[in-house]
């Protein structure tokens, strides 16, 4: 069967206008232009766009799935059990913040006594997640199975004390690194400042640290573009200055 654009667009509930998108970047081309000039889809496009709308539901950037479903070795059914598993995951990961607001609910009502513990259940879990969507890969390859699976453990077991002064030991480093910029010198105090809360920011999830991989991750935060916009939201330039800031730590640090 085959589908205008706007039929295809109302069945997948998406705009035309994504379509019209996805065609210009050449991640999904209709099936022919017929004599009205109008986009038509066949049952191979329908498939593709199926692809493209999970791997978007999983948080994969456009330019990834791209490569991705436009690679030689893509098989479609496999790729459809990885969607199912990471989907599982993912409603696991939601099944836990459910139960954690039904069980805040019932504290605030009286009906149970919640410990502090529960109220953070989920949101380790999600962290963990979202990171493995977005860098997993990229960090796997560099690192080790070995050494990620041990971090994210090491984040799992995180007291509700050790987490907390996580998340404001990254706001720290931050607002340094923010003010360490000013003075467009990485070997000044401040930027030396910003580069050991980052190792001490690293060292709640990292099972060993070293210089050099302390030093590898900087080089990744600028050659990786997630790392790179992740830090260029704080300020613009923050990646590189971050890790040259990081490179001169690692050789003069005696951690």
């Amino acid at each position: 069967m085959e589908y205008t654009i706007k039929q295809l667009a109302d069945m997948a509930g998406i705009s035309t206008r994504t379509l019209r998108y996805y065609d210009e970047i050449d991640i999904l081309k209709p099936a022919r232009i017929n004599s009205s000039g109008y986009r038509i889809y066949g049952k191979k496009e329908v498939d593709t766009l199926q692809q493209i709308l999970f791997y978007r539901e999983l948080g994969v950037d456009l330019g990834r799935i791209k490569k991705l479903i436009s690679s030689d070795d893509f098989d479609s059914f496999t790729a459809l059990i990885e969607h199912r598993k990471k989907l599982l995951k993912k409603r696991s990961q939601l099944d836990l913040l459910i139960e954690n607001v039904d069980k805040t609910l019932a504290s605030l009502e009286g009906r149970i006594i919640m410990t502090d513990k529960e109220k953070f259940k989920g949101f380790k879990e999600e962290l963990i997640d979202e990171n493995e969507k977005k860098y997993g890969k990229e960090i796997r390859e560099k690192y080790g199975n070995k050494a990620v699976d041990e971090s994210n453990a090491k984040l799992l077991n995180m007291t509700i004390e050790q987490y907390n002064e996580f998340k404001k030991l990254e706001e720290e480093l931050n607002k340094v690194l923010i003010t360490a910029m000013e003075t467009k010198d990485p070997s000044s105090d401040l930027a030396q400042k910003a580069a050991d809360l980052h190792r001490q920011w690293l060292s709640y999830t990292w099972a060993d640290y070293s210089k050099e991989a302390h030093a590898g991750l900087a080089d990744m935060y600028v050659a990786d573009e997630r790392f790179k916009a992740y830090y260029d939201k704080i300020k613009v330039g923050a990646a590189e200055f971050l890790r040259d800031a990081i490179k001169i730590y690692t050789k003069t640090s005696s951690c």
